[in-house]
């Protein structure tokens, strides 16, 4: 056996003594007790909180003091630093926050090449808003769980595949193997470039199919823009137009609905009174359950969700909509509220706006009928810059499952989808 000294740290080498006489007591510092008068802890004097303080003190030191462990930290020095980068600077880097359609610029605040915050990008659409999920965003960075190799599932055991070039030799084959028609299977894709590639793919395989599918769906909102106006798009909606009134039909547009970082942006600028312009938007919402929006509005007006079409098809009778005839409504105060709505619509006709987050097709077209009545096309809502946030259509996944029952699907391959769990009939 080696006879060899080695030192723990200089303190060791340079004054023995004194770091052995220090190591004797872990616990160094002065307890807080009050005065003993010179004697010891059971003869003294002391209040009962003292005793009841070194007592638990000693328990919980002894308790603890054996389990714990330093961890050991390794600093590692930065040998091949880059030349743009300076230890403790911050730098601002342009970037968009991208999940399950929503689209948001972004700054990415990064310190010593590390992601420490996201910001809103005070040069876009946002106006340096954001909202919690993507301030969050950042920690998907520092996800250690997360995939770092492609892997393969034999049985019940994963296998890693070593390179991405690997992989696709294996999908290639496989999909070559399997005949039958190819499906792609994704949420709403919005980067002109993965659009590219998969044109491409497409070109290669003829029996290819890009189907796209949103968790949160706005499907009816879509067909009902095509059967109303022939696009099959969503137009862009311009909150800080409507200074005269704002109609929500369960659409949370300050927490959730389509892109509310800026719609609560546009939105709060005409919520602000000054002495030049003392009047304000006012706000109605119709709702089941309450949104961040309904807490937010002037009034407020409950409902069962199965009432949705018919509360939407009161208002548009109200307001006089050509060829829709107004349906019962029992509950006195929202038949109250519906009248009040419509009156004031009427009022302020080029200035105000209506929307709904109904999946329902015949909904989204009354909504179309009534924001038609009220001039809110052109002024609240510009269809010369139609928004591509959402852009899946459920029937599309519901065939998709049909022709899976049915065995014409050979290959599915699925990217930035999880209809397992969020299609509404996942099994």
């Amino acid at each position: 056996m080696s006879q060899n000294k080695y030192w723990q740290s200089f303190a060791e080498a340079n004054d023995p003594e004194n770091f052995k006489g220090r190591n004797q007591d872990e616990f160094r510092e002065e307890l807080p007790f009050e005065d003993f008068d010179g004697k010891g802890l059971i003869d003294a004097k002391a209040p009962r909180r003292d005793f009841l303080k070194y007592l638990g003190f000693s328990t919980a030191a002894a308790t603890l003091a054996p389990s714990c462990k330093v961890p050991v930290r390794k600093a590692i020095p930065f040998a091949n630093k880059p030349e743009n980068i300076v230890p403790g600077e911050v730098k601002y880097y342009a970037t968009t926050y991208i999940q399950d359609g929503d689209v948001v610029p972004v700054l990415a605040r990064v310190r010593d090449g590390r992601p420490i915050l996201i910001e809103g990008n005070d040069l876009s659409f946002v106006k340096g808003c954001t909202t919690a999920r993507i301030q969050a965003s950042v920690l998907d960075l520092y996800d250690k769980n997360r995939v770092t190799h492609p892997k393969h599932k034999k049985g019940n055991e994963f296998t890693e595949i070593p390179t991405f070039e690997a992989l696709d030799k294996e999908l290639g084959a496989a999909i070559r193997n399997a005949g039958g028609e190819i499906v792609l299977l994704t949420g709403t894709i919005n980067s002109p470039s993965a659009l590219q590639v998969i044109a491409d793919f497409k070109a290669a395989y003829p029996s290819f199919r890009h189907v796209q599918y949103d968790a949160v769906s706005h499907s009816a909102m879509l067909l009902a823009n095509e059967a109303s106006f022939g696009s099959r798009a969503i137009p862009s909606y311009k909150f800080e137009n409507a200074r005269k009134v704002v109609v929500s039909f369960g659409a949370d547009f300050l927490g959730t609905w389509l892109s509310p970082v800026e719609f609560s942006h546009g939105f709060a600028l005409n919520r602000r009174i000054n002495e030049d312009d003392p009047k304000m938007v006012r706000h109605f919402q119709f709702e089941s359950f309450l949104s961040m929006t309904g807490a937010n509005a002037d009034y407020r007006f409950n409902h069962r969700p199965s009432e949705t079409g018919a509360v939407v098809a009161a208002l548009a009778a109200a307001l006089g909509v050509p060829g829709v005839s107004a349906p019962g409504i029992t509950d006195a105060k929202l038949k109250a509220g519906i009248e009040q709505v419509a009156k004031e619509l009427n009022a302020g006709k080029g200035e105000s706006l209506v929307v709904s987050d109904s999946n329902d097709v015949n909904v989204q077209v009354l909504i179309n009928a009534i924001n038609s009545h009220i001039g809110s096309y052109g002024t609240t809502i510009d269809w010369s810059a139609p928004v591509k946030y959402r852009q899946g259509i459920d029937k599309d996944l519901a065939d998709l499952v049909a022709a899976m029952q049915n065995g014409s699907v050979g290959t599915l391959m699925i990217y930035g989808a999880n209809p397992v769990y969020t299609w509404p009939e996942a099994k």
